[in-house]
């Protein structure tokens, strides 16, 4: 099968400091072009504006039907990739096949006019967004429907609330059927019950067979819509892979392993601490995924009072909770050497970041052999899988299952 966006050494430069002229007469115009040869010789030998590469030698395929992730730290090229791959702006160096036509939503409410009316707006915008009339008139209603606007259709959308203009302008946006659509962190507008049928519309949009490329930061809507994923840094593209393969390498780059000193002198000391997936080291988990603090202990006396305890925190280092286990349970007399897993088992925690409390001491806590108050930090994300936060409120970090009782109803 043939790809449908083909993307080969895609770079892009731009200038820092640069500013646009301002719109000149023709006088100055005239002034302006005689200056020019001693202005190039005065600047001859002078100090160039400096630049910056937005991205540098991108190249990836995406096959018909794919929808594909697009992930980075803020500045690493998101945006940019998909200005380049929409044509609002040119590649300094590569090139770009799209076989398919392209709808983008880049900038929710790009096109509306604030003197015009809701309805007028919707043909506006559309128009603005490659829609047909005759797409427009069929659609319609479904659009109105959506924004849940109704009763202010010829309303001047200056008088709308930012909440009625963002649902407005998504709509029209969400209702573009090209066969490649560029998507960019166009969810995170309006409030959670919109933001939830927003999420809605793409699930659809992705699931009708169109080739989605999508920016977001948020990794639940990452792992729910994508069915692959591009992780870019600084410009550069470091990996395209399977969804989760990608979120964790994106996750990974801040991963700390505990690595303790020799045993010489010391009863009981820790070898090692990490935190482990299903196949291997690991410091990003969804939500619904066990996490596993895996610790090697090294024994040179086993004593019955021997404890280990793991805590766990949150990243403003408030105790989440607490737990202790007696190193005598997993070990006798000849161990030397002891490898434990604590799990906390999937749908358990918020979520969010957190890292680890390590210790180990006696059960009376009246001596301590080793304490590490801060260790092996995690990321746990939303994906999907039956819990989902409102950015912007606390839930607080512990999830318990929901236990209701109607005791009385008249």
């Amino acid at each position: 099968m043939k790809p449908i966006v083909q993307v080969r050494g895609v770079s892009k430069r731009y200038r820092i400091g640069a500013h646009r002229a301002r719109y000149a007469s023709l006088r100055e115009s005239l002034t302006e072009w005689a200056r020019q040869p001693f202005q190039a010789l005065l600047k001859k030998g002078g100090q160039q504006r400096p630049t910056i590469w937005a991205l540098k030698n991108v190249t990836f395929d995406v096959m018909p039907g794919e929808v594909v992730g697009i992930i980075g730290r803020n500045g690493a090229g998101k945006s940019t990739l998909l200005k380049v791959l929409s044509r609002i702006t040119e590649p300094t160096e590569g090139e770009i096949d799209l076989f398919g036509r392209v709808g983008s939503l880049l900038d929710v409410g790009t096109g509306f006019h604030p003197e015009l009316t809701g309805r007028e707006n919707i043909f506006l915008n559309g128009a603005v967004l490659g829609m047909k009339r005759a797409e427009i008139d069929r659609k319609f209603d479904e659009i109105v429907a959506f924004a849940e606007i109704e009763k202010f259709l010829d309303t001047p959308v200056k008088h709308y609330s930012s909440g009625m203009y963002v649902r407005l302008a998504f709509a029209v946006a969400a209702h573009l059927e090209p066969e490649i659509l560029l998507v960019d962190e166009v969810l995170a507008v309006g409030d959670a019950g919109f933001q939830k049928k927003c999420l809605g519309k793409m699930e659809a949009v992705a699931n009708s067979g169109r080739t989605v490329l999508f920016v977001s930061h948020n990794m639940g809507t990452i792992m729910q819509l994508c069915t692959s994923c591009i992780l870019l840094s600084a410009g550069v593209m470091e990996l395209k892979g399977t969804t989760k393969t990608v979120i964790d390498r994106y996750h990974d780059d801040w991963s700390v392993r505990y690595v303790g000193t020799g045993g010489e002198g010391k009863g009981i000391w820790f070898k090692s601490i990490e935190t482990w997936g299903e196949n291997g080291p690991q410091s990003s988990f969804a939500h619904s995924e066990p996490i596993r603090l895996r610790m090697v202990i090294g024994i040179n006396e086993l004593f019955s009072f021997q404890n280990v305890g793991v805590a766990l925190l949150t990243r403003g280092k408030s105790r989440v909770f607490t737990v202790n286990r007696s190193v005598a349970d997993f070990a006798d007399a000849s161990t030397r050497e002891l490898v434990m897993e604590f799990v906390i088992e999937g749908h358990l925690i918020a979520p969010m970041e957190y890292s680890f409390l390590v210790a180990l001491n006696t059960r009376t806590g009246t001596m301590t052999y080793e304490w590490h108050p801060d260790i092996c930090p995690i990321r746990v994300y939303d994906d999907g899988t039956g819990f989902a936060f409102a950015e912007g409120f606390d839930y607080g970090c512990i999830i318990v299952k929901d236990a209701w009782n109607l005791i009385r109803r008249s």
